[in-house]
């Protein structure tokens, strides 16, 4: 069965798809469960012609120590999901908190620091 649904996939051009999912999916396995709880997949993205993968870390320690560990990270995701699936790693810090207003917002730019 797994033969057939490999050349399946093989056949009709999917297989980075496929891939991607699985990114998702063994995220646990690929990284470890320490660095997943604190950086998760974010998505992925073509670009320049590679498959690029998007990580969100939920700080910028963590963003910053992910940035270090891209290679052994690809280097896994090669290992375990094959090739192909994604070429490079980006890694997002946190979001930023948004900026909506509460009821007693300032239209407008409103009152600004006037130390030089």
């Amino acid at each position: 069965m797994d033969e057939v649904l490999d050349r399946w996939i093989r056949d009709h051009g999917v297989a980075a798809e496929v891939g991607t999912g699985s990114v998702m999916a063994r995220w646990v396995e690929i990284v470890g469960t320490e660095l997943a709880e604190h950086v998760s997949p974010d998505g992925v993205q073509e670009k320049d012609g590679q498959r690029e993968l998007l990580l969100r870390a939920e700080s910028t320690a963590w963003a910053t120590q992910v940035r270090l560990l891209t290679p052994q990270i690809l280097g896994r995701i090669r290992q375990l999901l094959g090739a192909g699936v994604v070429d490079r790693i980006t890694v997002l810090g946190p979001a930023p908190p948004r900026g909506a207003g509460g009821p007693r917002r300032v239209p407008g730019r409103g009152p600004r620091d006037t130390y030089g």
